[in-house]
């Protein structure tokens, strides 16, 4: 089974998100970030992506093999790596480390681009793109790493803000989109989802039908209905409902609006309507959702 970066790292981070109480930032990635001497890292398989922005302004010398082929090369201050999930990867580094170091889950990942940036992210996602220089990319990880270190109310909100630049822009610049070569034969494209997505999103109080969305997307309702489902393993409905359900569950995040409220906004006749399909999807109420944000 694929393992995690964490498990094996060398040393200690000096910062580590995953010890921190930001709940939906965390949700999408961990942040480390590592001052480390000279060391190595075995190779192995892992189950995330994994981000590497170098901070260290002395250039210096890295080996990085990837499925068993070594890169050997000089590392500058602003360069940026990615390790796919997946990939068997290892790591040599010949003099002391400064490095932020975030890591993804590709699934959730692939489920922030399809509902925040109308994306279908092709599935062999970031392999192409093993190293960069993106100085904009590493200032937003500082700004992460700041946030970790001072700990205090208003960090959080700083971090939370901050992991979701960094996640867009990695994907703006880097996510490859699935390719109308590699869509299925029924041509459900990026552009179709698009287009759906922004219907659902400026319709979200309101009752949404297969028809409409099919309209939307220029396809009988019964073409629309199978290759939907073909491409994103759910029927058009289910994931309308998850989605109404994803919305909610970020409004509930402040808790002066009253769940009646956040019931209506996101489409659901009544609160009871709400809280049955809420529990139907997440195996809780709302109530014990929001709870359990509060604890």
């Amino acid at each position: 089974m694929p393992r995690r970066y964490a498990e094996i790292y060398p040393s200690l981070p000096l910062l580590n998100s995953d010890e921190t109480q930001h709940v939906s930032a965390a949700a999408l990635m961990s942040v480390r970030y590592f001052q480390a001497e000279p060391d190595t890292m075995p190779e192995d398989v892992f189950a995330e992506h994994h981000v590497l922005l170098n901070l260290q302004t002395e250039p210096h010398r890295v080996q990085n093999w990837r499925d068993g082929v070594l890169r050997d090369f000089t590392l500058h201050e602003h360069e940026v790596i990615i390790t796919p999930a997946g990939m068997k990867s290892g790591w040599r580094w010949h003099a002391r480390s400064d490095v932020i170091i975030v890591t993804l889950d590709p699934a959730k990942v692939a489920r922030f681009a399809e509902t925040e940036l109308g994306m279908l992210l092709d599935t062999q996602q970031l392999r192409d793109t093993p190293q960069f220089s993106d100085p904009d990319l590493c200032t937003a990880g500082v700004m992460l790493r700041d946030a970790l270190e001072a700990d205090d109310m208003s960090s959080g909100v700083m971090f939370e803000a901050m992991s979701r630049v960094l996640l867009v822009k990695l994907l703006q610049r880097y996510g490859e989109q699935r390719s109308e070569d590699a869509a299925l034969s029924a041509k459900f494209t990026s552009a179709h989802y698009h287009r759906v997505l922004g219907v659902i999103r400026s319709r979200l109080d309101q009752t949404i039908t297969v028809d409409e969305l099919a309209k939307e997307a220029g396809m009988s309702p019964s073409h629309f209905a199978r290759v939907f489902k073909e491409t994103m393993g759910t029927t058009p409905m289910q994931y309308v409902l998850a989605y109404r359900i994803e919305q909610a569950a970020r409004m509930m995040t402040d808790a002066a609006v009253p769940l009646g409220e956040i019931a209506l906004a996101c489409g659901f006749a009544d609160q009871a309507h709400f809280s049955r399909s809420f529990k139907q999807v997440t195996g809780q109420t709302p109530r014990a959702y929001r709870a359990g944000l509060a604890a």
